[in-house]
């Protein structure tokens, strides 16, 4: 079941944004980009459905707030792969991976405007 349709992140500089998420977002299962004027957008596959999407435009003026958004990774070792490609990528103010708990595997980090993310792996 899905849980979301869609995120619409501002950015402050596009042409800055568009390196980093163009490494990271098909790492993160939106492979499929989409041509839309004035947007970085990856989508998801779904054979049967229109998949979730991952969209980004420009706002000179944006400034990131606290809020973060966290993807979740299916083991420990995919966390540690998303977190090499992030930093390869550029990722700022980078903390991890590791164990915030017994149970929780987390890396988290920063794009160029601020916007903080997440990368995790929980263990029932």
């Amino acid at each position: 079941m899905r849980r979301f349709d869609h995120i619409d992140l501002l950015v402050r500089n596009l042409e800055e944004a568009r390196p980093f998420y163009e490494a990271l977002l098909p790492a993160l299962g939106f492979e499929k980009p989409a041509k839309i004027a004035g947007w970085i957008q990856f989508e998801s596959s779904s054979p049967n459905e229109v998949g979730e999407f991952f969209g980004l435009t420009e706002s000179p003026g944006h400034v990131a707030n606290e809020s973060r958004i966290a993807f979740w990774a299916a083991s420990i070792d995919e966390v540690e792969r998303l977190a090499q490609i992030a930093m390869d990528a550029g990722a700022r103010n980078c903390e991890g991976p590791s164990h915030e708990s017994p149970t929780y595997y987390a890396f988290f980090f920063e794009d160029s405007s601020g916007n903080r993310f997440e990368i995790c792996h929980r263990k029932v």
